[in-house]
């Protein structure tokens, strides 16, 4: 793996190049090199790692042209010998040595499985369930041996931070519009009309003004759980909000900077059950983005509010905000039946209600938003083999059965609302580490894993095993179960 470490300049790149090729014989097309923006360096980094080698060594390239040799300790990174092997025999059975930072459900599950024993030390893991908080102050700096796993992709926010899956959405969809045809731009439109604020201002009030009397939702494009959402109807809602920026001097907004957040028209005609609101919770695993690969989980919930829906009372958060952090402040919320609804549950009633054809069509929809969003990113997130990402998509219905996508979260909420939700939680954990194979267990031509099915492999997967060129795959069916029953044996587990 070769690593470059720049200031965005095309010259230096193809400086880097030349270095590559003179000293490593690399042709120009060959180099496997990632870009990262870091205000840790003014110039070019670029490590070469020798497995086989006790010598790794790092040649900077400084303004002046001029290259100097470093050693890995000398950027921070970890020596190799801080790094273990895979597996080692220890009592007479094979380790798995991992760290977790999160408490909960995922403690419970890496406590529980054969072989694997926690670890204090930063440097003496394998396997690292971390916070994002942790990733971003660490991973520029640790050297990880091949076998090495962790939960997170580097720059994962491009899609879960809401202003960024935003822009790269919006850009995609462009991009499908103008090298494929409108009829492929037109399987983006799965998110509502959403502005960036501040920087969107302008062009959020026209619309604004375009479509008087509509609701619209603000949210914080970095805070999750519910956290600093209204809704509202008149621009003069959010002056309150606009003042903080207004027309200040750039010492004034670099001394106060205002917080950013998207704009989105509220779905006023949401699928009701029992007249009250709700979302889908959907788990989508990601351990490679080149080539793609993605997984989708059978299970899901999904999550209800605890007051019946309606338009009149916009600023009531226990009617419009189905997230469980805040429904469980609601004054009759009941800890022991929760605000979920198994997903199986779900599907069982609407093809009960709506037919079987109908309900196929949904999921269909919603496999479209889980790819498309993926690929919205793929050529921006930064791959990396040692890295895999659990995401939570929230996924909102209207009336019409028209799914929509609200947002993707990088750490789902793991905390279980009740028993039910921890024997789920407990499985799709299980199952996530089962398809990261830590024990080197499978073949890698697997198309289900426990409850994890293989829905993209660098391009779609099909139930039938015949060649995609020769059938029509309009004619085939996904490789997606959502919804559908998990009929694989787990056993029983309490919550500890």
């Amino acid at each position: 793996m070769v690593i470059i470490l720049s200031c965005n300049t095309a010259v230096l790149h193809w400086v880097v190049d030349i270095t590559l090729h003179k000293l490593f014989r690399f042709a120009p097309s060959q180099i496997p090199y990632r870009t990262i923006t870091t205000s840790h360096f003014r110039s070019a980094l670029l490590c070469s790692y020798h497995d086989n080698s006790s010598c790794h060594a790092v040649t900077r390239l400084n303004s002046n042209g001029m290259s100097c040799v470093f050693t890995k300790e000398a950027i921070g990174c970890k020596s190799s010998k801080d790094c273990s092997k895979p597996t080692e025999k220890r009592e007479g059975r094979c380790a798995v040595r991992y760290r977790c930072g999160p408490l909960g459900t995922i403690q419970d599950v890496l406590r529980q499985r054969p072989g694997w024993i926690e670890v204090k030390d930063d440097s003496d893991w394998d396997f690292h369930w971390c916070d994002v908080s942790w990733l971003r102050e660490n991973f520029d700096h640790s050297y990880m041996e091949e076998h090495v796993r962790i939960n997170h992709f580097r720059n994962n926010y491009e899609l879960t931070r809401k202003d960024f899956m935003l822009k790269n959405l919006k850009r995609f969809k462009k991009h499908l519009e103008r090298e494929a045809s409108c009829m492929e731009g037109s399987n983006c439109d799965f998110f509502p009309c959403t502005f960036a604020l501040p920087n969107e201002y302008h062009l959020f009030v026209e619309e604004f003004k375009r479509n008087p009397g509509s609701t619209w939702i603000m949210k914080p494009a970095a805070k999750s759980q519910g956290v600093g959402i209204f809704l509202f109807k008149k621009l003069k809602d959010i002056v309150d909000w606009r003042k903080h920026d207004g027309t200040r001097s750039e010492e004034q907004k670099d001394a106060n900077q205002v917080e950013s957040y998207v704009a989105q028209r509220y779905i006023e005609n949401p699928y009701l059950l029992g007249g009250r609101k709700f979302d889908l919770r959907v788990y989508v695993m990601v351990t490679s983005y080149f080539p793609l690969k993605a997984w989708l989980y059978r299970e899901g919930f999904a999550r209800l509010s605890s007051t019946r829906f309606s338009l009149s009372s916009i600023d009531d958060k226990y009617v419009h905000l189905t997230n469980v952090s805040v429904q469980k402040t609601a004054p009759d919320y009941d800890p022991e039946k929760g605000c979920k609804w198994e997903l199986q549950k779900l599907r069982r009633y609407l093809t009960a209600k709506h037919g079987r054809q109908v309900v196929e069509i949904l999921f269909k929809e919603m496999d479209n938003i889980f790819i498309s969003s993926l690929q919205s990113v793929q050529k921006i997130i930064i791959n990396d083999k040692h890295c895999f990402e659990l995401y939570g998509y929230d996924i909102l219905l209207d009336d019409n059965l028209k799914p929509w996508l609200i947002e993707v979260n990088a750490s789902p909420s793991l905390t279980p609302s009740n028993q039910e939700d921890y024997e789920m939680k407990y499985r799709l954990l299980n199952d996530t580490l089962n398809v990261v194979d830590m024990e080197g267990r499978l073949t890698g031509k697997e198309s289900r894993v426990g409850g994890y099915e293989l829905m993209w492999n660098d391009g779609p997967v099909f139930r039938e095993k015949v060649n995609p060129e020769i059938f029509e795959c309009s004619c085939l069916k996904a490789n997606t179960y959502l919804g559908c029953e998990n009929d694989r044996e787990y056993r029983k587990v309490r919550k500890i």
